[in-house]
């Protein structure tokens, strides 16, 4: 079966990205921006990932999904991509650096910064950044300090001429600063330097209590394994075990060292052994600077052309002129899709449902919130108004357990109900359930969605959410949140597909008829965007699709581990994904159904975790005028060829050309929003 190996598709998605940072179309800092985001998802990728292919290399594994070679080969190529595409990083840097140069920014360091700038900078180390700074010398008989994952760090080397002995030491650079600081304006220019260079450019008097008639500085990153392991023990509280967990995450082998290509080999060596660096871990040099996600927040200088126009998210024509969320619910479906429309809307009715006598209770499953959540504000005033509030938070969230844990804790002393999900299965799902009665008449109102109750995200990510009080749906949401009540109510669900029960199942149905109607000489296509496409078994009812002549067009952000346009196999099947200003998150389905479509919306990527060890749904869109704007949403971005690249065997991401118009699709999408709102202001 042909198959492309999951870490190397991700990192050819995270190419993707880099390639962006290489796009002369991308305003300058938002390039800047695309590199910072590529180093968080290296990040990332190590911790996860190259972390797994660690463990199987200890275990003895042999075979490897989509790869003809060994684990130890396949890390081997992952290294060598990854130098590869660091080469292609720090070219892209020069090259923005070089262009912000040319007019009139330039990024100093504590070799070129102006006499003027070092004055204002020495107040600033003096009267801000001083005290924050905590140097700590190194030895051979002192116990080496437990670094952190996310921490940058300097390794100070300082010695006298006269004297063979070499002194170390060590600085973490703090977090409580910003990473990048603005110097005054001087001779017309503007500058910035990093913080880095800020204490490089005090460490004599950071060590001033030392002789030495040379000191420098070097930086480095340290990477762990993020794998959490759970006690399995019945008697300690899953929040005990997140603790424990998370605490042992802390101490988790080394995967990743990353370095200053000018560090000196002692140093160097002294490092790589007191952090127990094997010669199989990877070992990276580089440039000076390391931890690019603070990249991400690179100052913008204040002028517009160096960041994208502002697309402010836009009113949604049902619910503009709405005096009442649940009622319009009530009436008709509504879809939200962010962040072209505004996520205030979800948060307005949670708000509603605080303060409405006629509602009961309020369900909602949390994956990931933000830091200061309105979700999580407007389920406290429901439960101040005296509403029953259950909340299922998943504590397995990745690199949100801790937030999770603490929105947990804040709930509860408020008076929520929490539930933490499914014993050995992750609740991924988006849902809310909103009960009210009128009268004697239960009324149920709920949420599906495709992201995250997260305020911040939905500014940057593409998702729908599906607001419904169609009782087809809002029925087996109830069921849902039984099963994840009382953990043993399984339910039956005609219309929404719930892994790890009948998603597999439907969605082979779904392709299954397709097949069918093919064969048949009648029209069938099938229309898939997601995030990832990993799982072998629905792969292959892909490849039976293509070869039956079945349409298979492929929308995929991430991994790709299906191999298009391979003749007599997947020559019916097309694939691109789209890298832009906006991550796409949307998972969605349509099948032909010979000319009378179905239209799904899902938490769930086609992976094996998310069809058989997680809690996901999927729903139907049953309205006919949203199945109509979620299939002319395909469309647009379908017909894309400015931002998407085509997925193939090569991983070459090449971008995709369509003769004739120019065609970007989030651009598209936000005027395609704008126009519908022109049409009903006119009706």
């Amino acid at each position: 079966m042909d198959l492309i190996n999951r870490e190397l598709s991700w990192l050819s998605f995270n190419q993707r990205v880099l390639q962006e940072s290489l796009d002369k179309s991308v305003p300058l800092v938002e390039r800047i921006r695309f590199l910072g985001i590529y180093s968080n998802n290296m990040d990332e990728f190590f911790r996860v990932r190259v972390a797994t292919i660690h463990r199987m290399i200890a275990l003895r594994n042999r075979k490897v999904e989509g790869y003809e070679g060994s684990p130890s080969a396949l890390l081997d190529e992952i290294q060598t991509t990854v130098k590869r595409q660091r080469r292609v990083f720090e070219l892209s840097y020069a090259r923005i650096l070089k262009e912000l140069g040319e007019q009139g920014f330039t990024q100093v360091n504590e070799n070129t910064v102006s006499e003027e700038n070092k004055e204002f900078l020495h107040e600033y180390y003096r009267n801000e950044l001083k005290r924050d700074i905590v140097p700590i010398i190194l030895g051979t008989k002192k116990k080496f300090p437990r670094l952190k994952d996310d921490g940058i760090y300097l390794a100070v080397k300082f010695c006298q001429n006269d004297k063979e002995k070499q002194h170390y030491a060590l600085i973490q650079i703090p977090s409580s600063h910003p990473r990048f600081i603005t110097l005054p304006t001087t001779e017309g220019k503007q500058n910035v330097i990093l913080l880095d260079d800020v204490i490089r450019l005090h460490l004599s008097n950071i060590f001033s209590i030392f002789k030495f008639d040379e000191i420098k500085a070097y930086t480095f990153k340290f990477t762990r394994d993020a794998e959490i392991t759970l006690d399995d023990d019945i008697s300690i509280s899953m929040m005990e075990k997140m603790e424990e967990s998370i605490k042992q995450r802390k101490k988790g082998s080394p995967i990743r060292f990353v370095y200053d290509q000018n560090m000196p080999g002692d140093l160097l060596k002294f490092l790589l052994k007191s952090l127990g660096i094997e010669k199989y871990d990877h070992q990276d040099s580089g440039s000076r600077y390391h931890n690019f996600k603070d990249f991400m927040k690179f100052p913008d200088f204040g002028i517009k052309e160096f960041t994208y126009e502002p697309l402010p998210p836009l009113e949604h024509p049902v619910l503009r002129d709405s005096r009442s969320v649940i009622k319009t619910v009530m009436k008709q479906d509504v879809l939200l899709h962010y962040p072209y429309q505004k996520f205030d809307y979800l948060v307005d009715l949670l708000r509603e449902s605080a303060i409405d006598p006629k509602v009961l209770s309020i369900k909602i499953n949390i994956y990931r919130v933000a830091p200061r959540s309105q979700v999580i504000n407007a389920l406290r005033v429901a439960i101040q108004n005296g509403k029953s509030i259950t909340v299922v938070v998943e504590l397995q969230a990745r690199f949100d357990e801790e937030n999770n844990m603490y929105w947990a804790n804040k709930l509860r002393e408020h008076g929520a109900r929490i539930i933490y999900g499914v014993p050995g299965l992750k609740v991924h799902s988006k849902l809310i359930q909103i009960t009210r009665m009128v009268g004697r008449k239960k009324q149920l109102v709920a949420h599906v969605g495709t992201g995250n109750f997260h305020g911040g995200t939905a500014k940057i990510y593409g998702d729908y959410g599906l607001l419904t009080a169609n009782p087809l749906i809002t029925n087996e949401v109830e069921k849902v949140f039984n099963l994840l009540e009382n953990n043993i109510e399984r339910g039956l669900y005609r219309k929404l597909f719930v892994s790890p029960f009948n998603t597999r199942r439907k969605f082979i149905n779904l392709i299954n008829r397709e097949v069918k109607n093919a064969k048949r000489g009648l029209p069938a296509y099938i229309n898939i965007k997601l995030n990832n496409l990993v799982d072998k078994k629905l792969i292959q009812k892909l490849y039976d699709a293509s070869q039956a002549g079945v349409k298979v067009r492929l929308i995929i952000r991430g991994i790709c581990c299906i191999v298009p346009g391979v003749k007599g196999k997947s020559e019916n099947i097309e694939a691109i994904s789209i890298v832009d200003r906006y991550l796409e998150h949307v998972r969605y389905f349509s099948f032909c159904n010979n000319n009378h479509p179905e239209h799904y919306l899902s938490s769930a990527d086609w992976m094996t975790r998310n069809l058989d060890k997680r809690i996901e749904v999927t729903a139907p869109i049953l309205d006919k005028s949203i199945q109509q704007e979620v299939a002319d949403i395909f469309e647009i971005q379908w017909r894309d060829n400015q931002k998407a690249r085509i997925l193939d065997k090569t991983q070459a991401n090449k971008y995709r050309v369509v003769e004739g118009e120019l065609h970007r699709s989030q651009s598209e999408i936000y005027a395609y929003y704008q126009n519908k709102l022109e049409r009903d202001k006119e009706v």
